[in-house]
């Protein structure tokens, strides 16, 4: 099921005297965060307008509507921020990591379930399926020789398996 609100990151600190916030954002690209006009904040999930925003040392720094006090600014800490699903455009065959998670992962061939996506790695070449299932754990990487298809909305990721993948 898809989220309708993702975690983008953190407030974890202010910033100078004008009220901005430094954001640790829930991204290896900080700058994909500095690029939004407005996020969700808290449980409540309200809408707050960036006034502006930019990147500095893998933070993110930004000015928000109606806060312009290091005050009212330090009343945000520790405070998550949300994106909305609609404001972030996904390349085909790109996937939010949430939306992964516990998809079931069948074989193209036999079609037997090997488990579900329990965790996603991030090695830098290309991300690794943890898929948990049948009393076991399978390293799957996310390439397309191993991928066949994804349908977030069916729940389900058909791959095959090369040789010497599962030994």
């Amino acid at each position: 099921m898809k989220k309708e609100y993702l975690e983008a990151g953190k407030i974890v600190n202010t910033h100078g005297i004008k009220g901005e916030v430094k954001i640790m954002p829930y991204t290896d690209v900080p700058e994909i965060l500095a690029e939004f006009d407005r996020l969700f904040i808290g449980r409540e999930k309200s809408e707050i307008i960036i006034e502006h925003a930019r990147v500095a040392k893998n933070m993110v720094i930004a000015k928000l509507e109606g806060v312009d006090t290091p005050e009212q600014a330090e009343k945000l800490r520790n405070s998550v921020l949300y994106m909305h699903r609609d404001d972030l455009e996904l390349d085909e065959d790109t996937y939010f990591i949430q939306d992964l998670i516990g998809v079931e992962v069948k074989d193209c061939e036999t079609g037997e379930v090997y488990g579900k996506i329990a965790d996603i790695m991030q090695t830098g070449a290309n991300d690794v399926y943890v898929i948990k299932g049948n009393n076991r754990e399978y390293l799957v990487p996310a390439i397309a020789d191993v991928v066949m298809s994804t349908d977030i909305d069916r729940n389900e990721m058909i791959i095959k398996v090369l040789d010497g993948l599962f030994d």
